[in-house]
């Protein structure tokens, strides 16, 4: 693996560590709501709702959680390959 800035780790391991963090207000893992709460770095919190990984609602800087969109979870699924991290069902 080539090395990556750290401006680019932190994008890329955030969103990781949303997506395994994630959970729903039905069930941790639903198929249909990827909610992840926001204690991560803002700029980093913005970059990713800016290239739609992320949407942090109507009143971002109320809301206390993120919905991860689908290209958000499909992305945060290559960068655990790319970490050689585990996913929850493995």
């Amino acid at each position: 693996m080539s090395k990556i800035s750290a401006e680019e780790a932190m994008r890329e391991l955030t969103l990781v560590l949303m997506y395994l963090s994630r959970f729903s207000e039905n069930d941790r893992f639903s198929k249909t709501e990827n909610l992840s709460w926001k204690g991560y770095d803002f700029s980093v919190i913005n970059q990713l709702a800016n290239e739609d990984y992320i949407r942090q609602g109507k009143n971002p800087s109320r809301t206390k959680s993120v919905w991860i969109t689908p290209e958000g979870v499909e992305l945060a699924k290559e960068l655990l390959e790319k970490y050689d991290i585990s996913d929850w069902n493995n």
